[in-house]
């Protein structure tokens, strides 16, 4: 077991080992076109949990993986998350003004910014993946990675989830419905989180894969819902 200060200093441990790796990746904002890596920078290195960096490290720990092994895939997961956070919050879609006490993307730049900022940050995540040194040496371990990625962040995960989100808006969904939602919308990131580390590991079986991948589900479902009962009861200061 676990002390709660031992964890919080873990928690605290995984946070800064993925921004120092993101400041690593992310283009400075000095080169050109200089108000695009801004707007990249500013939306991926502003505070934020880093929920799915701790995972991909915790898991990591978990399975006895090097955590510079695994250092490309949490950069590249906080990436997308950060590429679909500007996206959701502009005016067609959730338009949010405010993001992590801070203006979203599009209010401090600008709409057709905030847009490139995020597909660029989609195709950096891919970059990192098919770049990183540190990672698996395996080519047929990493493509498997990509293409996990690719799935679970495309139109069967995340932006799907997304698209069911905004179908919803204003109508009385079931149960069923809303699960399908929050598994596709937050679920399968999280999901990715942990099945793409465990596949660095050449090791594990596959009682061990699915037991992961049994975890993941559930703590995406979870997060989720979480989310979700705090935009309805809580206020925009105390979020």
């Amino acid at each position: 077991m676990i002390d709660q200060q031992a964890f919080q200093n873990l928690l605290l441990e995984y946070k800064q080992r993925v921004d120092l790796v993101l400041e690593k990746w992310l283009p400075p904002e000095n080169l050109n076109p200089s108000n695009l890596h801004q707007a990249m920078r500013y939306s991926v290195l502003g505070s934020g949990k880093r929920v799915r960096p701790v995972l991909v490290y915790a898991t990591a720990t978990t399975l006895n993986i090097p955590l510079e092994r695994v250092d490309g895939i949490a950069a590249a997961i906080e990436i997308i998350h950060a590429y679909s956070l500007i996206h959701d919050d502009l005016p067609a879609m959730d338009d949010d003004d405010l993001r992590r006490g801070r203006p979203t993307c599009h209010k401090q730049f600008d709409e057709a910014t905030a847009i490139l900022a995020g597909d660029a940050l989609q195709a950096l995540a891919f970059y990192i993946l098919s770049h990183d040194p540190e990672m698996s040496t395996d080519p047929v371990k990493r493509l498997e990675m990509i293409a996990k990625l690719a799935l679970f962040s495309g139109s069967r995960g995340m932006a799907g989830g997304q698209a069911l989100d905004l179908a919803s808006v204003g109508k009385q969904i079931n149960i069923t419905e809303l699960e399908t939602m929050h598994i596709h919308k937050t679920g399968a990131l999280i999901r990715t989180c942990i099945q793409m580390t465990a596949l660095s590991n050449n090791n594990i079986t596959d009682s061990q894969f699915e037991a992961l991948d049994r975890y993941a589900k559930k703590i995406g479902l979870s997060f989720q819902v979480q989310d979700d009962i705090l935009d309805v009861v809580s206020d925009t200061d105390t979020l």
